[in-house]
């Protein structure tokens, strides 16, 4: 299986991790990516890597300029912000911490003065990214790609929401960061899609500690927002002196790790440095190590319940919805309870992330008033999924390899759509795909 595992040991940034991610394609690969992310499309927007030394360490650092100039880290020295190191994109220093926000009577009357500027909503952001973008040829599946950007961007703006208080509808990009941004964010996402790793694990993130001086008043490391979107995420502080953790960093994490945690066992095929601008007594770096582990396993939650007073129905609608929301696996047991009573065991397997939403799920849609829970290994086959064409249209594949064993199956959605329009069988249309693949 193809891992990305990300280490934040000194925190993360949208830079440092597009820097981090750079550097693991071949140098040719990495040229004809800036030259595609130069190529998107975004109104005088440049990307141009420069080499950067961290504690005698050599990697890349990511220079983002708007019409010629380089977006700054709105850290205005040790004596303000005390080491903050945010990548400026988010920040707008007339505002909160974080993407500036209108009240209504600043929006009627408008901004005066050196700070006047346009401001973009998510609505703008979603109609930039999904009308305007020019994604290269390049990429393998462009709507994932848009879908992981707005997904960021929603983190973001969930965010900010939460931390001040107002709606979504009322957070605000500022014009001067809102290019830079995207390229940031975009940059990931579709270093992402080139390096289509199986599964990205993270480290526990560094997030700093100290304090950050902002235009409203000083605010605890992290930074509100950041620490929002952190939520159910392993973090530690530490004896540096700054913010090393940003809200794009942190919604690029949360968005694609499917665990944070230690390393896994993996014969590693490529290491990359992405730098950030400060200097501190330790690296101020991301580290992407990109390797194949052998046969997978995994830790996985159990988490278990008896219900005897729920009909056939309410229990299948309960499963279809742990399912929706992130179960990995989920299935019931006929079972004897107390005073003879026939019941169902209802069991859901989930990683350790999606527990709280697990149980949300389970007092909501089940009557049991406890849940018991188990952690459990699992040993599980290598699975990647292709696409066959064929002139019904295209059918997915999932393929499964290891412990000397390797198995196909065609899905079974896309088998039960051609059966329907054709008006045929699952065996006939199975039949048919089979013999197309084997000429």
């Amino acid at each position: 299986m193809r891992v990305l595992y990300l280490d934040c040991g000194m925190g993360a940034a949208g830079d440092m991790l597009t820097a981090a991610l750079l550097e693991l394609l071949p140098k040719e690969e990495a040229d004809r990516f800036l030259a595609e992310m130069n190529a998107l499309g975004l109104p005088g927007v440049q990307v141009a890597r420069e080499q950067s030394v961290k504690c005698g360490i050599t990697g890349t650092h990511i220079a983002v300029t708007v019409n010629g100039v380089e977006e700054e880290s709105h850290d205005h020295g040790s004596h303000e912000h005390e080491g903050h190191e945010h990548e400026g994109h988010e920040i707008h220093e007339d505002a909160s911490h974080g993407h500036e926000l209108h009240d209504h009577e600043n929006h009627e009357h408008g901004h005066h003065g050196p700070h006047h500027h346009h401001h973009s909503g998510l609505h703008d952001i979603e109609h930039i990214v999904r009308d305007h973008l020019v994604l290269p040829p390049s990429v393998r599946d462009g709507e994932k790609v848009r879908a992981d950007i707005l997904a960021v961007y929603r983190l973001i703006a969930e965010a900010e929401s939460h931390a001040h208080g107002v709606p979504v509808t009322e957070i605000h990009f500022h014009e001067v960061g809102t290019m830079d941004a995207i390229a940031d964010v975009a940059a990931v996402c579709l270093l992402m899609d080139r390096l289509a790793p199986d599964e990205v694990a993270v480290s526990p993130v560094h997030v700093g500690s100290g304090s950050v001086r902002c235009a409203h008043g000083i605010l605890p490391v992290p930074a509100p927002a950041t620490a929002y979107i952190l939520r159910d995420v392993p973090v530690y502080g530490g004896s540096v002196k700054g913010e090393l953790c940003t809200p794009t960093g942190a919604a690029l994490l949360k968005h694609f790790a499917a665990r944070f945690g230690d390393m896994p066992v993996m014969r590693v095929q490529a290491v990359g440095y992405g730098m950030g601008k400060k200097d501190f007594e330790a690296a101020n770096c991301v580290r992407a190590m990109l390797g194949e582990t052998e046969e997978q396993t995994d830790l996985v939650l159990e988490l278990s319940c008896n219900v005897d007073d729920m009909t056939a129905e309410e229990i299948g609608f309960a499963m279809e919805r742990l399912l929706d929301g992130g179960a990995l696996e989920a299935y019931t047991i006929p079972i004897g309870m107390k005073k003879s009573r026939p019941g169902t065991l209802l069991r859901v397997m989930c990683r350790e992330e999606k527990r709280e939403e697990i149980l949300r799920l389970l007092y909501l849609h089940t009557t049991t008033i406890g849940v018991r829970e188990a952690k459990t290994r699992r040993y599980v086959l290598d699975r990647k999924e292709t696409a066959v064409h064929t002139p019904y249209g295209d059918v997915r594949r999932k393929d499964s390899s290891g412990y000397g064993v390797s198995r196909s199956k065609l899905e079974y959605e896309d088998l039960a759509r051609i059966a329907r329009e054709r008006g045929m069988s699952l065996f006939q249309v199975r039949e048919l795909i089979d013999q197309r693949s084997h000429r």
